[in-house]
């Protein structure tokens, strides 16, 4: 298979709380919630970098059209790593997400590899990461 990841979808219990959520308060482009006109359609999409969307779709739907049965949520089975290009834009961004609702459950850091990081959760407990690593050349 070749790595071709376009769209990551998160479940969410709320589409109207995690569209104001990654729209007003991260500042996510977006259309909004299309596909209300059809039964479990609902979702929002989010114009990240080229070639790749966050979707955001109720987690109920995201169960019943995958055919897996709902279970209860886990923050700790995976995270969205955002990097960025300074200390600074660490530190900005995760007052962001503070600012925007999100739960801080790692407070900005310097990390025992070199770099520096922080986690937050987005309203349905999804854990981000904001790290600068300094091995790492980031565009603006």
């Amino acid at each position: 298979m070749k790595p071709r990841i376009t769209v990551i979808t998160l479940g969410v219990d709320d589409l109207e709380k995690s569209l104001e959520f990654y729209k007003e308060g991260l500042g996510f482009p977006t259309e909004g919630i299309i596909g209300k006109e059809f039964e479990h359609g609902a979702v929002a999409f989010f114009d990240l970098q080229a070639g790749l969307k966050l979707a955001i779709w109720n987690r109920h739907d995201l169960a019943k059209e995958a055919k897996v049965p709902q279970t209860a949520a886990s923050p700790s089975e995976f995270t969205l790593g955002h990097n960025v290009g300074s200390k600074e834009e660490v530190d900005e961004l995760m007052d962001q997400a503070k600012q925007a609702g999100a739960v801080i459950t790692d407070p900005a850091h310097d990390t025992f590899w070199g770099g520096y990081s922080g986690h937050f959760q987005d309203p349905d407990g999804h854990l981000w990461e904001i790290v600068w690593n300094p091995q790492w050349d980031i565009e603006g």
